[in-house]
């Protein structure tokens, strides 16, 4: 299984590691398949542009790499553009991932939608596009890997 070089410098020299206090929105999910675990912090300010984001991934490499491109994705944003940080802009950041690791990619765009939907339930909002996030992405996992 052949990783690109950005992969293995995410997986290497993860950026945004740890934890914020009193975050603005904290999503976590995992995948009960293959064990990965990853938890995202948002730091938001009053005009709605993430100051800061920090993660916690318990899994393989590529779940380490996902996670740390994705909070590179998202720092600085509106929470409207971070909607749109999806798995397939992850997996292009990194030059791809193999097809087995895809599911890495899902995690990460699951978590940051559900650290928004924690954000927008602590503060009464309603996020266009935002649905209510799975705490497990096994269940979709075999349709989505299909259509790549």
């Amino acid at each position: 299984m052949a990783y690109s070089e950005k992969v293995m410098d995410h997986f290497e020299h993860p950026r945004n590691v740890g934890e914020i206090e009193n975050p603005s929105g904290v999503g976590t999910v995992g995948n009960a398949k293959c064990g990965d675990i990853m938890r995202i912090y948002l730091d938001i300010d009053d005009n709605q542009v993430i100051q800061d984001v920090k993660f916690k991934t318990f899994g393989c490499g590529a779940a380490v790499a996902t996670s740390s491109m994705a909070t590179e994705l998202v720092k600085g944003k509106t929470v409207e553009e971070a909607l749109g940080v999806t798995n397939k802009a992850v997996m292009e950041a990194l030059d791809g991932l193999p097809p087995v690791k895809v599911h890495c990619s899902l995690l990460a765009e699951e978590a940051i939608h559900a650290a928004l939907w924690d954000y927008a339930e602590k503060h009464n909002l309603k996020i266009e596009g935002l649905e209510k996030p799975k705490s497990d992405i096994h269940e979709d996992e075999e349709e989505e890997e299909e259509d790549y």
